[in-house]
C-alpha cells in the first residue's frame, strides 16, 4: 500500500508541474502583461536601419526559377528576370523515323506549385497582377552551350541568336488549368485539363533544321546534341508588354518542363503519314537553368536611399525585395548604453535577457494589391569573414545542446502576420551575447526569403518584397521595435 500511494503522489506532482508549464514562443508577443516574462520591459533601445543592395548570386539548381517583369513601380522601379535553358535529347540515340515532318513545337513552362504540408492546398509565388496586365515574351536560341558551364551568376547576361523563334502575348493565369490536345495514335485526338503552365509556340522551320534534320550521329548522345543545339532563352519583350507586370516562377525540378514536338512520319510500307508527339526534357536535374535578374531604381525613394546611405536622419522606410534586389542592415546604437545604465557604474551586477523580441511593422499603404508584403523575411548577421550565418536563436543543436534555440515556431520565424501587418523575431540570445560582449555585431540584416525555404544566400526563389517602418516615422506608423525583458542580476 506504502508503494501505491506513493506513486500516486509522484503522479500527482509530475502532472502539477506540465499543467504549470507556458509555450515560451507565445511570451510577450502581444505585450500583454498577462504573457510577458518576469523582469523589466524596455522597448526604448533604438533599431538603426539602412537599405542596401543585395548581392548577386548562383541561380544553379534552385526549387524554382524568375521569368517576368514588374513595369515602373513608383517606390521599387523595374525589375525584369530571363531564363536560359539546356534542353536534352529524350533518349541517346533517338531517332525520329523515316521522312519526319514537322507538325508543331511547343515550349511548355509549368508555374511552380507547392503542396502545403498537411493540407490540399497549393500555393506559389507568382507575384503581380493577373486581371490587366498583357505578358509579352520572346524565345531565342542560346549562342553557347550551357550545359557543363559552372558560373550562373544572377547579374550573368547569356549571349543569343538574332532570330526570334517563338513568342506569346496574353494575360497570365498561374491558377488556372490548361486546356491541351493529346495526340493518340490511330484514334481522334482528345482535349486533357492540366496543372497550370505557360506554352510558346516555336517556329515549325527551326524546329525542322535544328532537330528533325539531326544526323544519327549528333543524335547518338545527349552531350553531341548539346553542343549543336546550344539551348532555349526566354525573355521579356518590354516594347510589347504593358500594365504593372509580375513575376513567374517556373518549376523546373520536375518532369514538366520541356519541348514538346509533334511530327510525321513515314509508316512502314505505306504512303500514309503518322504523327508522333516526342518531349525534349527541360530540367535543372538533368541539364542546365539559369536566371538573369536585373533591377532599375532610377528615380524611385529607393534609389534616394541607396545613393544616400547615411543621412543625418533617418529614413521613415526601409526597402526589402526578393531576387536579389534590396536588404535592410539593422543596429542597435543604444544598447550599450542601456547595458551600462541598467548595470550602473562600479558594480559586478549582470543583465539577464530573457526574452527580446524584434517587431518589424510594414509601412502604411504599402500593403496594396497585387504587390502584397512578402510572406516571409529572414534574420541573420554576418561573420568576421562577411559569411552570413544564423542567430544563436535559429541554430539548431547538433552535437553541442544550444539552450538559446527557439525552435520552429511560425510565430517567431518571420512570417507576415497579416491581422497586425508585421513580422516578430527572437534574438534573445543574440542580444544577450551582444549585451555580455560574447558576440561582435559584423552586421545584422533582414532580407526576403522564400515562403518555403531557411536558405540565408542572396534570394532567388521569391519575387516578393516589403516595405517596413523604421525609425521615427512621421506617418503615425509603428515603427520597428526591440522589447527586450530582462532581470537585473547582482
Amino acid at each position: 500500500m506504502k508503494f501505491i500511494k506513493l506513486d500516486l503522489l509522484t503522479l500527482l506532482i509530475g502532472l502539477f508541474l506540465l499543467s504549470s508549464c507556458k509555450d515560451a514562443n507565445t511570451i510577450g508577443l502581444e505585450l500583454d502583461p498577462t504573457l510577458a516574462t518576469k523582469g523589466t520591459l524596455n522597448s526604448t533601445v533604438k533599431v538603426k536601419t539602412v537599405t542596401e543592395k543585395d548581392q548577386p548570386t548562383s541561380t544553379i539548381e534552385k526549387t524554382r526559377h524568375p521569368l517576368g517583369f514588374i513595369n515602373h513601380d513608383p517606390t521599387f522601379g523595374d525589375t525584369e528576370a530571363s531564363l536560359s535553358m539546356a534542353v536534352s535529347l529524350p533518349a541517346n540515340g533517338y531517332s525520329f523515323g523515316k521522312n519526319p515532318i514537322i507538325d508543331s513545337a511547343v515550349l511548355v513552362l509549368p508555374y511552380q506549385r507547392k503542396i502545403i504540408s498537411g493540407t490540399s492546398t497549393a500555393v506559389n509565388e507568382f507575384y503581380g497582377d493577373t486581371a490587366t496586365s498583357v505578358y509579352s515574351f520572346k524565345v531565342q536560341q542560346l549562342k553557347e552551350d550551357i550545359t557543363f558551364q559552372t558560373n550562373f551568376s544572377s547579374d550573368r547576361d547569356f549571349a543569343v541568336e538574332t532570330p526570334i523563334i517563338g513568342t506569346f502575348k496574353a494575360k497570365i493565369s498561374p491558377n488556372t488549368p490548361v486546356k491541351i490536345k493529346d495526340i493518340v495514335v490511330g484514334k481522334p485526338d482528345t482535349l486533357r485539363n492540366i496543372v497550370p503552365e505557360l506554352r510558346i509556340k516555336l517556329d515549325n522551320s527551326f524546329i525542322q533544321n535544328q532537330l528533325l534534320n539531326l544526323d544519327s550521329v549528333t543524335r547518338a548522345k545527349n552531350s553531341r546534341f548539346s553542343a549543336l543545339f546550344k539551348g532555349l532563352h526566354i525573355s521579356v519583350d518590354k516594347a510589347t508588354s504593358t500594365g504593372k507586370g509580375g513575376i513567374l516562377m517556373i518549376d523546373f525540378l520536375g518532369s514538366n518542363a520541356n519541348l514538346q514536338v509533334y511530327y510525321k512520319k513515314d509508316i512502314t510500307n505505306s504512303v500514309s503519314k503518322d504523327t508522333v508527339g516526342v518531349s525534349f526534357p527541360i530540367s535543372s536535374a538533368s541539364g542546365r537553368v539559369a536566371a538573369t535578374i536585373k533591377h532599375d531604381y532610377t528615380g524611385t525613394p529607393v534609389e534616394t536611399q541607396l545613393t544616400t546611405p547615411n543621412p543625418a536622419t533617418a529614413y521613415n522606410v526601409s526597402y526589402l525585395q526578393g531576387l536579389t534586389g534590396l536588404r535592410t542592415k539593422l543596429s542597435f546604437p543604444d544598447l550599450a548604453a542601456f547595458a551600462t545604465t541598467v548595470k550602473g557604474t562600479g558594480t559586478n551586477s549582470k543583465i539577464v535577457v530573457n526574452r527580446a523580441e524584434l517587431v518589424v511593422n510594414i509601412a502604411s499603404g504599402s500593403d496594396v494589391s497585387p504587390f502584397a508584403p512578402a510572406r516571409k523575411l529572414v534574420l541573420y548577421r554576418n561573420d568576421i569573414a562577411g559569411n552570413r550565418v544564423n542567430l544563436i536563436d535559429y541554430t539548431p543543436s547538433t552535437n553541442v545542446l544550444n539552450h538559446k534555440y527557439v525552435g520552429d515556431n511560425i510565430l517567431v520565424s518571420g512570417n507576415y502576420d497579416s491581422i497586425n501587418k508585421r513580422y516578430v523575431f527572437v534574438l534573445t540570445g543574440y542580444l544577450q551575447d551582444l549585451i555580455d560582449g560574447n558576440t561582435e555585431d559584423y552586421g545584422t540584416y533582414l532580407s526576403v526569403i522564400g515562403y518555403d525555404e531557411t536558405t540565408l544566400i542572396p534570394n532567388v526563389t521569391s519575387p516578393s518584397r516589403s516595405s517596413i517602418s523604421s525609425f521615427n516615422p512621421v506617418t503615425g506608423d509603428k515603427a520597428i521595435k526591440l522589447n527586450i525583458y530582462y532581470t537585473k542580476v547582482n
